[in-house]
C-alpha cells in the first residue's frame, strides 16, 4: 500500500499537526500572489502574510543568496547589517521607540516583550483578550483560549472580553477599558500588579472589528494610571498592511511602549523582532541575560532590509489603501441571508456569518473549502470561527480583488446553508 503524504507526516511529525483545509493543499511553488500545487493547479493566495511582498520576490531572494554566500554568523560578533536594519526599522516608529532585538519568530518576540514589561514595571500581571493568539512559547500560550494550558492558566494572567461591536456595542472603548480596569484590580488584589496589556492593534484573531481611531484611549489612560505598559503585537497589522499607516497602532492612535513583529519581516525567511524605548531596553538587559543565536544574523537582516526596500519602491502601502477601498465596496455589495457584516482594515478583510444570532461556524468553514476547491485560499477567524478571513500578500491588485470577489459571490450561493 502506498503511503500518502498525510500518513508520512503523521509517521514523522506525530498526530494532529495543523494543516489548512480538509484536504490539505500540497504546494510546490510560489510567485507573487500565486501558489501552485503538485498537480499544477494554480491558487490565488488571499490569506498569506508570511510572503508579505509576494512569494519568492526576486529582490528578497537575491539578498538572501548573496549574503549567505558572504557571511552568516551571530551577533556576538560585530556585523553591520543588523545595525543597518534596526536603524531603518526604528525610523518608522514614533513614541521614543529606537532600539530593538531581532529574533526568529513572533512567539519569541512576544515572550521577550512580556519580560520587558515585567522588568520595567516590577510587576508580573499580564492582560490580553479572551479570543487572541500571540504565539506558542510557554508564556504566550497562557494567553491562548483555543487549547487551555495543561494545569490551568497561570494566576498572573487575566483575559478580558474581546471587542465585538455587533454583539456588544462599545463605540468609544469605555466598556473595554472597564474590563481592563477590573482585571488590573484583580491582579493588584492577588499581589501581582499589572505589567502590561498585550494586544493586536487590529484585534485580528478576535474578528477584525471596525474600531475608530482613539478607541483605545480610555484603556491607555487606565493603564498609564497604574504604571502598566502597552505591547502592540504587529505581526499581522504591521509593515503597511493597514494602508493608511505603516503600523496598526498608529492607525488606532495609541502609544505602545513595546512593539513586536514577526512573519512579514523576512518574506518567509525566519525574522522577527521586538522594539522599545532605551529605558525599557535597559531595564530588560539589566534584569535578564538574553541572547538569540540566530536572531539578527546577517542573512536574516539582509532579507528584512530587502523587504523594507520593496515596500517602499513598489508603493505597497499605497497599494494596500487603494485595493482596500475597492474590496470593501465589493464586499458591501454581497448579499446572503447569513451575512451580517463586512469589514476592512487595509489589506485585511472580514465577512461575518451568523445563524439566528449565533456563529455560523459550519457555513464559514464550508465556504472556505468551496473557495479552495476553486483555487482561492482564504480562512476563518473569530472566537466562533465564523468570520471569513482575507489577508493577501501586499502586491494584491484590484484585478486580483475582482477575481476573488467574483468567485466569492458565486460560492456564497453554492455553499449549502446548514439545516
Amino acid at each position: 500500500m502506498t503511503e500518502t503524504l498525510s500518513d508520512r507526516r503523521t509517521r514523522l511529525m506525530g498526530p494532529n499537526v495543523p494543516t489548512f483545509y480538509r484536504i490539505p493543499v500540497h504546494i510546490i511553488r510560489g510567485e507573487g500572489i500565486w501558489l501552485w500545487d503538485a498537480g499544477g493547479k494554480r491558487y490565488l493566495d488571499c490569506y498569506n502574510n508570511v510572503a508579505h511582498v509576494g512569494h519568492c520576490h526576486p529582490r528578497v531572494v537575491q539578498a538572501i543568496c548573496a549574503q549567505a554566500a558572504t557571511l552568516n554568523t551571530h551577533t556576538r560578533y560585530h556585523h553591520d547589517l543588523v545595525l543597518d536594519y534596526i536603524e531603518r526599522l526604528t525610523t518608522t516608529f514614533d513614541h521614543g521607540i529606537s532600539q530593538a532585538i531581532l529574533t526568529c519568530t513572533g512567539s519569541e518576540a512576544n515572550d521577550i516583550a512580556l519580560r520587558m514589561a515585567q522588568a520595567a514595571t516590577g510587576k508580573t500581571g499580564i492582560i490580553a483578550t479572551d479570543a487572541t493568539y500571540h504565539g506558542n512559547t510557554m508564556a504566550v500560550s497562557q494567553l491562548s483560549t483555543r487549547k487551555p494550558p495543561i494545569g490551568g492558566r497561570w494566576p498572573n494572567v487575566r483575559l478580558v472580553p474581546a471587542p465585538d461591536p455587533l454583539a456588544t456595542p462599545d463605540p468609544d472603548g469605555r466598556l473595554f477599558a472597564g474590563h481592563v480596569r477590573r482585571a488590573m484590580a484583580e491582579l493588584s488584589a492577588a499581589g501581582f500588579g499589572t505589567s502590561a496589556l498585550l494586544i493586536c492593534p487590529m484585534f485580528a484573531n478576535e474578528g477584525l472589528p471596525d474600531l475608530p481611531a482613539s478607541w483605545l484611549a480610555p484603556t491607555e489612560a487606565a493603564l498609564r494610571a497604574e504604571g502598566a505598559l502597552i505591547i502592540a503585537d504587529e505581526v499581522q497589522p504591521g509593515f503597511g498592511r493597514s494602508g493608511s499607516h505603516f503600523w496598526g497602532h498608529d492607525r488606532l492612535a495609541f502609544r505602545p511602549d513595546i512593539v513586536t513583529m514577526g512573519k512579514p519581516m523576512g518574506n518567509g525567511h525566519p525574522v522577527a523582532g521586538v522594539a522599545t524605548t532605551p529605558a525599557i531596553m535597559a531595564d530588560f538587559r539589566n534584569a535578564f541575560s538574553y541572547f538569540n543565536t540566530f536572531g539578527g544574523n546577517p542573512v536574516a537582516a539582509a532579507a528584512a532590509l530587502a523587504v523594507l526596500d520593496v515596500i517602499r519602491d513598489e508603493d505597497l502601502q499605497e497599494n494596500a489603501a487603494r485595493v482596500s477601498a475597492h474590496m470593501l465596496n465589493r464586499l458591501r455589495d454581497l448579499r446572503h441571508p447569513l451575512l451580517v457584516d463586512v469589514r476592512a482594515n487595509g489589506l485585511f478583510f472580514g465577512a461575518e456569518f451568523q445563524i439566528n444570532g449565533a456563529p455560523a461556524t459550519r457555513f464559514a468553514a464550508d465556504l472556505v473549502e468551496s473557495m479552495v476547491r476553486k483555487g482561492f485560499l482564504t480562512n476563518v477567524i473569530g472566537a466562533g470561527r465564523h468570520i471569513l478571513k482575507i489577508r493577501p500578500p501586499m502586491p494584491f491588485s484590484i484585478e486580483n480583488a475582482d477575481m476573488l470577489m467574483d468567485a466569492l459571490t458565486r460560492n456564497l450561493h453554492e455553499t449549502p446553508v446548514p439545516a
